[in-house]
C-alpha cells in the first residue's frame, strides 16, 4: 500500500517530467479522445475547462489547485482583468517554474504561482 508521502512524490516526479519534455502523461481515456498538441501553457495533463463553467468577474481573486504549467490560471487572468489576481498553486517544482516562465512571457502581471500541496495551501485564510 503506498503511502500519502509516496503517492505525492509519485506525481511530483511524474508531472515534473511531463515540464521538462512539454509532454502529456494523461491518457487519452481520461477525456475520451486524444489531446491536441500541446503547448507551453498547455500540456493536456487536464481533463475539462473549469473556467468555461465559472462565474469569474473583472476585480476578482481566482485560486487555481493544480495549476500545472498555468493555462487555466491563464484564461482567468482575461476574466478577472488588470484589477483582478489569480493565484496557481501547484506540488511541482518544474511545473511552478514553468508557470511562472509562461507568465513572463505571455505578459500575466496578475498572475503568481506558488509551490505548495493542496493539504497546506500557501494561500493566507479569507485571501480568496
Amino acid at each position: 500500500m503506498k503511502t500519502h508521502r509516496s503517492v505525492h512524490e509519485l506525481v511530483r516526479s511524474a508531472y515534473g517530467a511531463a515540464a521538462k519534455n512539454s509532454s502529456s502523461c494523461c491518457s487519452s481515456s481520461c477525456c475520451g479522445g486524444p489531446k491536441p498538441a500541446a503547448s507551453e501553457g498547455e500540456l493536456g495533463l487536464s481533463c475539462g475547462n473549469p473556467v468555461a463553467f465559472s462565474k469569474i468577474k473583472k476585480g476578482m481573486t481566482v485560486l487555481d489547485l493544480g495549476s500545472g504549467a498555468g493555462f487555466d490560471c491563464f484564461l482567468a487572468a482575461r476574466q478577472v482583468g488588470d484589477s483582478g489576481r489569480v493565484i496557481g498553486v501547484d506540488m511541482t517544482p518544474d511545473m511552478v517554474s514553468k508557470a511562472r516562465r509562461n507568465a513572463r512571457v505571455g505578459g500575466f502581471s496578475q498572475v503568481e504561482f506558488r509551490l505548495g500541496e493542496i493539504e497546506h495551501l500557501p494561500v493566507a485564510d479569507g485571501s480568496v
